[in-house]
């Protein structure tokens, strides 16, 4: 049994490698989640790697910012949804990993095409109404991104979720305070995103260390003892871009490139091989 922390290394191990196979992708994000996915794949979503569309009776899980989809890739790779050798053809020609998930590709563990941001809310939030009605009693998850948080259709979502008591979904926002064009202080400041989500009536949770995969398995677990009362919750998830690569780091510039041989050697440096091994 592998721990935790070594399949998060590991995971991001699979970002740098496939970003820069390719030549392209979005490590920054990618990393910066790495102890999120790691936490709900590995510890706290009930899901099965043989993969059923519909997903009856178990926790599904929604990705809105597709544009991270090397930690998503490599998080079901790792998880048996898929070999772990297909990471390898990344954004290749013929690929079934595109550079954004999509579902016409069949790939296992991806339920909705991402790439448009601000949709993944709307998906979440009629899944998880369609198990209600369904008298299914498994959870909803979402991922999205704090500058998506601009996009009209988040707001829209949030209002829909709360007016309709939608409270077997768990919104998380990776809330890092970076986008491709800067800080989202700069580009569209977002103000106090906890007061905001209350205001439209959702419970909130904020965790300070959404890069401490503990704290999180902790507030995840907070968070699913608020669900089945009447409110949709939010996960206020504060992490670093770029985490556990010291020059990607806090910073949008890596948002959306990847690095050459001599960057994905030193980044390589700083994530030592686990037992789980590279693809």
């Amino acid at each position: 049994m592998h721990s935790l922390s070594e399949v998060a290394r590991q995971i991001r191990r699979d970002i740098v490698r496939m970003v820069h196979g390719c030549q392209s992708g979005h490590p920054g994000g990618s990393l910066g989640c790495t102890d999120f996915f790691t936490a709900l794949y590995f510890s706290v979503m009930k899901h099965d790697p043989s993969f059923n569309m519909d997903g009856k009776g178990e926790d599904i899980f929604i990705l809105s910012n597709g544009h991270i989809s090397p930690v998503f890739y490599s998080t079901l790779a790792r998880s048996g949804y898929f070999d772990i050798a297909e990471l390898a053809t990344f954004r290749k020609i013929n690929s079934r990993l595109q550079g954004h998930p999509a579902t016409h590709e069949h790939l296992p563990g991806v339920r909705i095409a991402a790439g448009s941001l601000g949709q993944g809310l709307s998906v979440a939030a009629g899944a998880a109404l369609s198990k209600k009605l369904n008298q299914d009693h498994a959870l909803v998850y979402s991922l999205h991104g704090d500058g998506e948080l601009q996009e009209g259709q988040i707001w829209e979502a949030l209002m829909f979720a709360a007016h309709h008591k939608i409270d077997n979904l768990i919104a998380t926002v990776d809330w890092n305070g970076q986008q491709i064009d800067g800080s989202t202080k700069d580009v569209m400041n977002l103000g106090d995103l906890k007061a905001k989500f209350e205001s439209f009536g959702w419970e909130v949770l904020v965790n300070e260390n959404g890069n401490d995969l503990d704290a999180i398995i902790g507030v995840l677990q907070q968070v699913k003892n608020l669900t089945g009362k009447g409110k949709p919750i939010a996960h206020l998830m504060k992490t670093s871009m770029g985490k556990g690569v010291d020059f990607m780091e806090g910073t949008h510039e890596w948002h959306g490139i990847a690095p050459n041989d001599e960057q994905l050697h030193k980044a390589l440096e700083q994530l030592p091989v686990t037992s789980l091994g590279d693809y």
